[in-house]
């Protein structure tokens, strides 16, 4: 009997004993015995510790405004596995991936058996399909860390590192050094490497003057601002480096971190070369969405906002945010966070910004999981320790749309599975 793609999913959990098993030997040996060459005629690997998911998406929707065909591979998923693998702006069909699931169990069984992770698996469905689909640009965005990620199997055309912050630190290291050194991986010889940050780790840039690679720095090599409001015109950004300049409307994408996000996209693009026109970024920057950043429900009169935000560097974000959009009520947060994420950073960024707090379990969400009285007791000695406990994300949800009045505004975040959670509790109701 055919494998369903949840079928083919189960299985592919199962082969590795580890879900985490950074390196490159697997992937790159099933590669070969694949005969993968390259997934398309350019190729961007998008690394970093936060916002690789929305420059993906600035990238992707500007490069096909210019008319390119275009694959991006992204993780984790929200709703679908299919949403990883994107094919002219489409999402995989279950057909695509169990063709490519087959190819690839075919491949790992000649000879003697490799054991794949999850993602690796994945990473190489993605090029399997972006192969065959004859591409002008594959965009990759790394899974963890740069340097031993599966989709650093590929070498790109340009490397992109959005933001080096504390996560991970089990995998990539304790400061910012270590972990810019493992970013930095992606980078490759004689290309341009885009770097989001104002200040990246020395780290960083030390690797890129060692491999010869050429560093294109934010407000450094070029430039984003905001322009002054206009009485009667739609707000305007402008991005600028020596010699050009592009006005532009503002992302749908409405974070403070999407400005530079959509800048660091069309530096990459712009270093890519053949750069796209003016009316194509604004095209582009326009049309780029991804679900769960920021993004907004209303119900009856109550705000909801869906964040997948789940680090220190992200909840700064989402404060910034909220300081600069008040609410006209109060504000209420609804926060599930992964066991290996520093929950006391985010709450500790987010604290003067919410009235109150609703903490939710992940218990169902793998081994990284945690049910509320867990959650909770780390968080003790805060407010949000002392805020109600609930089972999952939808009752946590629920709980807040019960006590909330018009005007006040809820703040549902801390990982991808809460994200999943509340979209899928919204989408029901």
């Amino acid at each position: 009997m055919q494998r369903t793609l949840a079928d083919w999913l189960s299985h592919i959990e199962r082969i590795h004993p580890k879900s985490i098993d950074m390196g490159l030997e697997r992937i790159r040996a099933v590669a070969a015995r694949l005969g993968l060459k390259r997934p398309a005629r350019k190729v961007i690997t998008v690394g970093g510790t936060n916002g690789k998911g929305s420059t993906v998406a600035f990238i992707e929707a500007i490069a096909r405004a210019a008319g390119k065909r275009v694959g991006a591979y992204t993780s984790p998923h929200l709703l679908a596995y299919n949403e990883r693998v994107r094919i002219d702006g489409r999402d995989a069909d279950d057909a695509a991936l169990i063709a490519a699931f087959e190819a690839i169990e075919a491949a790992r069984l000649d000879g003697d058996e490799i054991a794949l992770t999850y993602f690796e698996y994945g990473t190489l469905a993605a090029l399997w399909l972006f192969e065959r689909a004859k591409l002008d640009l594959a965009i990759l965005e790394v899974g963890l860390g740069g340097r031993l990620d599966a989709t650093n199997l590929v070498d790109p055309d340009v490397a992109v590192i959005t933001t080096v912050d504390l996560d991970h630190q089990d995998y990539l290291g304790d400061d910012r050094e270590s972990i810019g050194y493992e970013k930095a991986g992606i980078a490759r010889g004689w290309k341009p490497l885009v770097l989001g940050d104002d200040d990246p780790p020395s780290s960083v840039l030390r690797h890129a003057y060692a491999i010869g690679a050429s560093a294109v720095r934010a407000n450094c090599d070029f430039f984003f601002e905001p322009l002054p409001a206009q009485i009667d015109a739609e707000p305007q950004w402008r991005w600028r480096e020596v010699g050009y300049r592009a006005d532009l409307p503002m992302p749908r994408l409405s974070a403070p971190a999407q400005l530079r996000n959509a800048a660091v996209a069309i530096a990459a693009l712009r270093a890519l070369g053949g750069a796209p026109s003016k009316s194509q970024i604004a095209e582009g920057v326009a049309r780029a969405h991804v679900p769960g950043r920021l993004q907004r429900f209303e119900r009856d009169g109550v705000e909801v906002l869906v964040d997948v935000g789940h680090n220190p560097q992200a909840a700064r974000e989402l404060a910034a945010w909220l300081a600069a959009a008040p609410a006209a009520g109060r504000v209420r947060a609804v926060f599930a966070a992964l066991a290996d994420k520093d929950a006391a950073g985010v709450v500790a960024a987010l604290a003067e910004g919410v009235d109150e707090w609703h903490l939710a379990g992940l218990a169902d969400s793998g081994p990284r999981g945690l049910d509320v009285d867990a959650f909770a007791q780390r968080l003790q000695g805060g407010a949000a320790g002392e805020g109600e406990r609930h089972p999952d994300v939808a009752a946590a949800l629920s709980a807040a749309l019960a006590r909330a009045e018009s005007g006040d505004r809820i703040l549902v975040f801390g990982s991808f599975h809460t994200a999943a959670a509340a979209l899928e509790f919204l989408s029901a109701r």
